[in-house]
């Protein structure tokens, strides 16, 4: 920091990084990046002579960050260092160090809501195809990959799905998601002959002691893990020329915007996808739309 921390502020945040990683467990770039944003402030009210934590005010916070704005922070940033503050005074609140705590009703930056990208239809044609070899390993690549578009699954979901949540004879797969709340998603033609073909020739051929029931097995016969299947989704991503780089949870918001742009209703969307609220469905209308213009500004004589 350019000057030196007063040591009210300094022995504090000690404490608190401590805490954060020997109770808490927090990762070592999370310590390191909430004891920045915490030097930071400390740094910059100490130039405003603030000597002692409890001199700091909810005002004196709240100029804090709307300087770090000024100095060109963007808002997921400024974000950041307000939950720093909240948790850091909250933590001194607890152990009776400050008599009231300034950042109770800290207000947290709205953060502009990105709407999802979903991959087009001719790329997740191309991305399920590009495991095109015989091996156990590509096969059960080519069925997650079906599997993860036919049913928007999350990849946690995908992780999780065992052979009794899957009905072959009436093509439905029976998925437990966000709040333990189960669902019944109806699997497609291609992404059920994908995975018969798995479960019959790749997944006996995977199977160790420790495998169980779930569906997806990693070479050592565990159940596939989240970063597994991140890598294995940009694996194939590149191999079938998708020069963007994407991640697992495309296939979902592919999944949707294709359903709706064939004209399926949102609230069936909803329930397949497992939202407790429409509003959440209701982003993927405005990607259709998005589309929509896309496709007026290309072909429209006066677009």
């Amino acid at each position: 920091m350019e000057g030196v921390l007063p040591e009210a502020f300094s022995g504090q945040i000690d404490s608190f990084i401590l805490f954060l990683a020997t109770e808490r467990g927090l990762s070592t770039n999370y310590q390191l990046s909430t004891r920045s944003s915490l030097e930071r402030f400390a740094d910059w009210a100490s130039k405003r002579e603030i000597a002692s934590l409890e001199r700091v005010t909810p005002s004196l916070l709240s100029e804090f960050l709307i300087a770090e704005k000024k100095r060109g922070l963007s808002a997921t940033s400024i974000k950041l260092e307000a939950v720093a503050l909240r948790i850091f005074f909250r933590f001194l609140m607890a152990r009776c160090l400050i008599p009231s705590d300034p950042a109770e009703k800290l207000p947290l930056p709205r953060l502009p809501k990105t709407l999802p990208q979903p991959l087009s239809q001719p790329e997740m044609a191309k991305l399920v195809a590009a495991p095109t070899g015989d091996t156990p390993l590509e096969i059960r690549d080519r069925a997650l990959l079906e599997l993860l578009y036919a049913c928007g699954l999350r990849i946690a979901e995908a992780c999780t799905v065992r052979l009794e949540h899957l009905d072959e004879e009436g093509g439905v797969l029976r998925v437990t998601g966000k709040g333990n709340k189960t669902r019944l998603i109806p699997v497609g033609r291609a992404a059920l002959e994908a995975l018969k073909h798995y479960l019959a020739t790749a997944r006996p051929k995977l199977i160790s002691a420790k495998s169980g029931a779930a569906i997806f097995l990693s070479v050592r016969g565990h159940p596939l893990t989240p970063a597994r299947i991140w890598q294995l989704v940009r694996y194939y991503a590149k191999k079938a020329g998708i020069e963007e780089s994407i991640h697992p949870h495309q296939l979902r918001h592919s999944f949707a915007t294709h359903l709706l742009a064939g004209g399926a209703d949102l609230r069936i969307i909803q329930e397949m996808l497992g939202h407790a609220s429409i509003a959440t469905t209701q982003i993927y209308t405005q990607v259709d739309r998005g589309q929509l213009k896309s496709v007026h500004r290309k072909f429209h004589p006066r677009g």
